[in-house]
């Protein structure tokens, strides 16, 4: 049974809004000859919302989607250029609530190269891939604590080389992890 997770977790005092919206996101896992990566990208420095932020390609459904995983096909296709056909859907993780109200729908593929990526610059600043080893490494994540709005928050970061994933991109990444442990 799929559960629900979020920017709450941990966090007493933090309540997610009442009325969310509905997103997905694909959770890619390329299939490289040295192993499974993990395709995120950064959003570029002038959108309105999590501007710069790493993020997995995604966005809201919209009323012609067929559910979550078509919603997160349409979203990496638009994106990043990722073709459908190279990717091959295997589950989904947990929801997960953000606190800037969202409840988005990971969606768990794995991705077979090769395959060109045509990112959308307006929304997209850069693709890249960490290693699933990184991510699966227990010496990988840690949990910080920053102020915000007058109250200590705590959430989960993957620093990896000189990039920061963070928020509910790295919660979504330790629920793959627990996931995945789970066997």
């Amino acid at each position: 049974m799929i559960g629900s997770r979020g920017d709450h977790d941990g966090n007493p005092g933090l309540v997610p809004p009442a009325d969310l919206r509905d997103a997905a996101v694909l959770v890619p896992l390329v299939e490289r000859p040295g192993g499974l990566t993990v395709l995120l990208t950064q959003r570029t420095a002038h959108l309105a919302a999590h501007a710069g932020q790493i993020s997995f390609p995604g966005g809201g459904v919209e009323p012609d989607d067929t559910g979550p995983e078509d919603t997160a096909l349409r979203e990496t296709e638009e994106e990043v250029g990722l073709p459908r056909e190279r990717v091959e859907v295997v589950g989904r993780l947990d929801t997960y609530v953000t606190r800037t109200g969202f409840r988005v729908t990971p969606v768990v593929a794995l991705v077979r190269p090769p395959f060109t990526l045509a990112p959308d610059p307006y929304e997209v600043a850069e693709v890249f891939e960490v290693p699933l080893s990184f991510i699966l490494s227990p010496q990988g994540r840690r949990r910080e604590s920053r102020e915000w709005k007058g109250a200590l928050r705590h959430f989960w970061v993957f620093p990896y080389q000189d990039r920061y994933i963070w928020g509910a991109t790295a919660g979504m990444l330790v629920n793959l992890c627990d996931v995945l442990a789970e066997g």
